[in-house]
């Protein structure tokens, strides 16, 4: 049994080190190119009742 439990331990940590990940970092040979052509249209329609159109008319004095 002691036997047994002297391998399980170095065998565990032997697996676990064989699990850890590889994490490598590499400069790109080709810079990174961005294309921002966008072209943003929107159409924005307001319907307003004809007594508030009165209500907020410019010679109502409201604004």
């Amino acid at each position: 049994m002691r036997l047994r439990q002297s391998l399980t331990i170095p065998l565990l940590a032997l697996f676990a080190g064989a699990c850890t990940p590889r994490v490598e970092l590499a400069v790109p040979n080709e810079p990174i190119n961005i294309n921002l052509n966008v072209k943003i249209e929107h159409e924005i329609y307001i319907r307003v009742d004809k007594q508030l159109d009165s209500i907020i008319n410019e010679d109502s004095g409201l604004f």
